[in-house]
Formats: structure tokens, sequence, C-alpha cells
């Protein structure tokens, strides 16, 4: 018999955020997020999506042990403002047992219906800066910090309770020795003498700072066209400051300006933490947080994480100052090999900017839908 329990208290939402190290503990491909970090995302106190969202979170018991967990999501901000009746759901780990599945999906499809949404759509966060969509394929393949690794049986279970594929993603690598400069260095002085642009590079977070709320702003503009998109609002902006950039080499932050000063560009690349986080194993102390630091300085594949035009410069060559930038840079630290976190397959304009790269798909994945 399966249990469903909601996880409110400290103590079950640590089990909540557990369970996946113990579905995944013979996986030699699943990567585990830093448990403090992840009960962070889930404190309604620290975390200013709840805001505009709310999240309830549940177990799945059998015999007094977690078999599954769920986290309910409804983001008013897409209800209400975009008038997108959906109810989402995510952080959606279980056993191979269909009941199990099933009990779960049957606790977030009641949510929905009881606030009369229209249809419920996993698996998704809180926002466009979380994890989405169940791996399809590539479970031959390292995970990243940034992904939703699962088992192969998930979309069996997804296709058995009804559910059928709404939107579809790729991940994608390529060499670094695939970027010939042949490609953006001979556009770049024209580009910056006939639009009066110029690229923004770093040293020092703290140099940084000044620009990331614009930079948000202008994530906002570039992004809005998708169909998955939620606008970040002005309070969560400090917070992703907060979680995001302490993560990321300065260096490997690059902005582009107008004639106004004005940010029309931007670009945001990782390193790729997977084997330091793999090591530290859900801990940052006492060595974990070294794993990483090591990671941060001397990790030779770098993840691209976001990059945004804004409309009124694509298509007019921007893309070309910032690769001319990670090109500088990343033949200095010594890049192997460059990873692009999941895009919309119907995103053609970012395809557009990577075609001469040759970057090859290595995973897929899926978010599932299903009407209410």
């Amino acid at each position: 018999m399966i249990t469903i329990k909601e996880a409110s208290a400290k103590k079950d939402l640590r089990a909540f955020v557990k369970f996946p190290f113990t579905l995944y503990k013979d996986s030699k491909y699943w990567v585990p997020p830093i448990i403090k970090q992840e009960l962070e995302t889930f404190n309604k106190d620290k975390n200013p999506i709840f805001n505009d969202a709310e999240a309830r979170f549940f177990l799945a018991y059998r015999s007094g042990k977690v078999v599954g967990r769920v986290a309910a999501i409804i983001n008013w901000l897409e209800v209400d403002k975009q008038n997108i009746k959906k109810m989402r759901f995510g952080w959606f780990d279980f056993v191979d047992d269909l009941e199990v599945s099933k009990a779960l999906l049957e606790t977030v499809e009641n949510i929905g219906r009881d606030h009369q949404l229209s249809y419920t759509e996993g698996p998704v966060g809180f926002s466009n800066l979380d994890k989405v969509g169940v791996m399809t394929e590539g479970f031959d393949h390292l995970a990243t910090m940034i992904t939703w690794y699962n088992h192969p049986y998930y979309v069996h279970h997804y296709k058995a309770h009804g559910f059928k594929i709404e939107k579809e993603y790729s991940e994608s690598r390529f060499p670094f020795s695939n970027v010939k400069p042949q490609f953006f260095k001979k556009a770049v002085e024209l580009i910056k003498r006939r639009y009066k642009v110029k690229a923004l590079s770093f040293t020092k977070t703290d140099d940084v700072m000044p620009y990331a709320d614009r930079m948000f702003d202008l994530f906002n503009k570039s992004y809005a066209s998708l169909s998955s998109f939620v606008e970040i609002t002005d309070i969560q902006k400090e917070y992703f400051k907060k979680k995001f950039i302490s993560f990321i080499n300065p260096e490997y932050i690059k902005f582009v300006l107008d004639k106004d000063d004005q940010l029309i560009g931007f670009a945001i690349v990782m390193p790729r933490f997977a084997e330091a986080l793999q090591k530290a194993n859900g801990k940052l102390f006492p060595f974990g947080f070294t794993h990483i630091l090591k990671a941060k300085k001397n990790s030779k594949e770098v993840i691209f994480y976001l990059i945004g035009i804004h409309p009124d410069y694509q298509n007019k060559g921007i893309h070309a100052l910032i690769f001319n930038e990670y090109y500088e840079t990343f033949t200095e630290k010594g890049i192997k090999t460059c990873y692009r976190t999941p895009e919309l397959e119907d995103n053609v304009a970012i395809k557009q900017i990577w075609k001469h790269f040759d970057p090859k798909v290595y995973a897929r994945r899926k978010t599932f839908i299903k009407n209410l």
C-alpha cells in the first residue's frame, strides 16, 4: 500500500531532498545537488519565488520507506498575468512501480483541479532558471548541475498515466577545437563600427554586480517569446545573484553595451562542476567546498548557461562579439569541451548561433502534459 505524506516539517523536507541519494546511489551518471542549497530553494522564507508562486512537497511511502517524491507548483504570474492555467510539477522521482508514480501524480492533479487549472505539465521548476524535462536519451552520459538525471523507466510511467509529450529539449556539446575564429573575428570590428557597440569582460565578481540587474532585465526581454517563459521579478533578481554569481568565474561573464552604455547582449558560462559535486556528495563541508573551488579554477570543461541578445539587435551579429571574447578567455584557460544547457527544439534562433561549431546532441529531454 502506498501512503502519500506532505513534507512540511524540516525533517520531511530533508527526506524529500535526500531521497534521490538513495535512488541513484549506484549510478555513476547522476550528479547530486548540494543539500543545503536544495533546502533553501524550498524555504519560503529564503526563496522569493514564493512571493509569486506556491509549492507543496509530497513523499510516497511503502512499509515506512520513502519510495517517491514530487513538488506540486503553481506560478501565479503564469496563471494570473499570462492566463496560462498550468499546474506545474517537478523534483519528481520514484522507484520503478506504477502504483507509486500514479499516487504522486494524482496528488498533483487533484491540487490543480482544486484551483480550477486546465492542465498539468512537468517536470519543470518554479521558473526558467530551474531545471526542466525528463531525460529520454543520454542515460550513459554524466549529468550536469543544472539538469535532472533520471532512470530510463521514467518515460514509461508518464505514458502509462496518460501524459503526452509537450516540449522537447536537446543538450549538445562540441570540442573547443571546433571554434574557428575566422567565423567571427572578421565580423567583430565591422559590427563594432556599424552599431557602435562594445564588449565587456571582467576579472572581479564585484565588477559584474552593477550590471546584474540589467542582465536579468535583458533576460526577460530576450526570452519573452519562448513558449515556456515566465519573467524574473525584481525581488528574484537579488536571490539569483546570490545563488549563481558566486559559482561563476567573473571572466566567464560577457556583456555587450550599445553607444549609450545600455546592455544589449550577455552570456554566462560556468565551469562543469559534475565530478566535483559527485565527490562532494551533497555536502559543502568538510571537503565538498574544496572540490568545487578546484573545479571552478581548473575545469577544462565549461557549460554555456545563458546567452541573450536584445530583440532589436538579434540577427545583427552581436553574438560574434561574445564568442570573440570567449575565444580569447578559453584559449588562455586551455578549455577542451563546451556544453550547452537544454534548449527548446523550436528555438531556431539559438540553433543558428551555434551552427558553425558543429555541436553534437548527446542527450534529449521532454516535458509531459495532461489535461485536468
